[in-house]
């Protein structure tokens, strides 16, 4: 079964980008150490940290006119999606474990973090006659 794990940030904190560095680093560290227990377990796919949400365009197709392109998404909150893993693991429990490990990652002082990991099961299409 294929999981998405969604690191959200809530706009609670510091943000990362004014961390000490040595708290980035552990940081860096924490979540480098968590893909490579991932690999070596055979459930990780992949793991990528996102952009800022100021970085971000929205594309939407019109008719009969070029895409539109606009600078977004501004949510109405502070929170964004800041990264994310697909796993492919046995079942939801075991997803849901790799979430609250991910969660635990530590921040300024290495206070862990509680970040917000939302799990969603990646659905595909369903197969049809031709």
């Amino acid at each position: 079964m294929k999981f998405m794990l969604m690191m959200h940030h809530g706009g609670e904190g510091t943000p990362i980008h004014l961390w000490p560095p040595k708290d980035v680093q552990a940081h860096i560290a924490f979540m480098m150490a968590l893909n490579e227990k991932l690999q070596k377990s055979g459930e990780f796919v992949d793991a990528q940290g996102l952009a800022a949400p100021e970085q971000a365009k929205v594309v939407r197709a019109r008719k009969g006119a070029p895409p539109a392109i606009t600078d977004g998404p501004f949510p109405e909150s502070k929170e964004f999606l800041a990264g994310f893993w697909i796993l492919d693991v046995e079942s939801e429990k075991r997803a849901l474990e790799i979430a609250g490990q991910a969660s635990a990652a530590p921040g300024i002082v290495g206070a862990q973090m509680s970040i917000r990991i939302e799990v969603r099961q990646v659905k595909s299409v369903p197969d049809f006659e031709v």
